[in-house]
């Protein structure tokens, strides 16, 4: 079995459970209505299973960002010849969460951002570390995060993620959606995405939904 997703803390120099909050966020009173985030880790079924437990977050959506709507389907972005990576699209409330905190699980939990143009084995741009950022204002708290993060030291090498402005987000074909949670038993699912989506509720687990109810 290629485990894609099984690296989250494999270059963490911190315990999970300390991981830092970013100095910098969004000040809630600044926005109004649903935000959005669209973020890349490797694997989509994976990091949609994570970001789907968080208290504020409304919606998360398999799909690909980087390239144009042509080349946009799983058999093609496979092949690593274009320039999507596979993402999600956080719709989310600013009110219950911030784009920060998002990131905090981001970093901490959905993958190991010190993995260039790759997670583990799978290997290709698709599988890139990304931040498709929408504004100013989350490029600015983005970058300010992981500048936070490599001066603390909170991973043993460099973290590579890119920050890049996100110009469109496509959809992932149907089968994508809700993978992990319409199939549990499946082994990929049962190795890779359970395990990650067990250190979310061990060690953040004040951000799932209900915790804040």
């Amino acid at each position: 079995m290629n485990l894609v997703c099984e690296i989250p803390g494999a270059n963490l120099a911190i315990a999970r459970g300390d991981f830092p909050n970013p100095e910098f966020d969004i000040d809630p009173a600044s926005v109004r209505g649903e935000q959005h985030a669209v973020l890349a880790g490797g694997c989509f079924w994976c990091v949609e299973a994570v970001f789907k437990e968080i208290d504020g977050v409304n919606s998360v959506t398999s799909g690909y960002s980087g390239d144009g709507a042509h080349n946009a389907d799983y058999k093609t972005v496979c092949t690593g010849t274009t320039a999507h990576a596979e993402v999600v699209s956080i719709r989310f409330d600013p009110q219950r969460t911030s784009f920060g905190q998002l990131l905090k699980v981001y970093f901490a939990v959905a993958h190991d951002p010190t993995q260039k143009d790759r997670q583990g084995e799978d290997r290709g741009r698709q599988y890139r570390s990304a931040i498709f950022h929408v504004d100013a204002a989350q490029k600015q708290v983005a970058e300010a995060y992981i500048a936070q993060l490599d001066r603390a030291g909170v991973f043993n090498a460099p973290i590579v993620t890119e920050v890049v402005p996100l110009e469109a987000f496509h959809e992932a074909e149907a089968y994508h959606h809700n993978y992990a949670e319409l199939h549990p038993e499946q082994g990929y699912i049962a190795a890779v995405a359970a395990p990650k989506v067990a250190k979310l509720r061990k060690q953040f687990a004040d951000k799932l939904k209900g915790a804040k109810a």
